[in-house]
């Protein structure tokens, strides 16, 4: 999970719009990284376990943002956006799919193989 806000707060910086996350209006980074008030945004419990306080986990997030993303991070949720999939565990897949009633996983490429040809018919009393 806190890839993904990783992600999606770095993309305009990757698109070199901005200098830093927080430059950007849309952004939830500086309400998770400085403390910015929000009517919107509330905390995930993997951003809760940052840190005991709120310092703590602003501390934490701010420090993650120093590094850059591992890229096959990036390359996994990039395919799974391009690919219109839920990444994450298959219990987390399972439960999207019934969400949504559709498949949330990557397919296979290509076209389904046709249905194998009917035995020919021959007559059983003749």
């Amino acid at each position: 999970m806190l890839a993904c806000y990783r992600y999606i707060e770095m993309n305009p910086v990757r698109a070199e719009m901005i200098k830093h996350p927080r430059h950007y209006r849309w952004s939830s980074y500086r309400i998770n990284a400085e403390g910015q008030a929000s009517k919107v945004i509330t905390q995930h419990e993997q951003y809760r376990a940052l840190g005991r306080s709120e310092e703590a986990r602003r501390e934490a997030y701010r420090a993650w943002f120093k590094t850059e993303l591992d890229p096959e991070v990036l390359g996994n949720i990039r395919a799974a956006t391009n690919g219109n999939y839920a990444l994450g565990s298959k219990r987390f897949q399972a439960e999207v799919a019934a969400m949504v009633g559709r498949r949330v996983t990557r397919g296979k490429a290509g076209r389904p193989p046709k249905d194998p040809p009917a035995p020919a018919s021959r007559d059983l009393f003749g």
